[in-house]
């Protein structure tokens, strides 16, 4: 292996541990304040959301494969079914979209 390739790949390994190192060595043994507490706890929520929900209206051509494959996995994973049945209820529904539609 080439040692730029090998320095490139130590390099982006600091890179990438340092931002998540730092915060936790910094807030070891502190309470945040509830207010950024609270505003912690959502960040997971509005993350998943702006990198799916784009994902959904831009998946294809026509906006519907989308819209439908959206609803119904919300719909299954909202009566708790899980990961796997709900991925396959979208894809049967986007095949039967696909079928109807052509």
């Amino acid at each position: 292996m080439n040692s730029t390739i090998l320095i490139m790949i130590v390099g982006m390994a600091v890179v990438t541990y340092l931002p998540r190192l730092i915060p936790f060595v910094m807030f070891q043994g502190k309470e945040l304040p509830p207010f950024v507490q609270a505003v912690l706890k959502n960040v997971p929520y509005a993350t998943l959301g702006a990198l799916i929900v784009p994902g959904i209206f831009l998946i294809n051509e026509d906006i519907m494969y989308g819209v439908i494959g959206a609803t119904v996995a919300f719909i299954v994973a909202y009566f708790g079914a899980n990961v796997i049945l709900v991925v396959i209820s979208s894809i049967v529904a986007l095949s039967v979209y696909s079928w109807l539609v052509g």
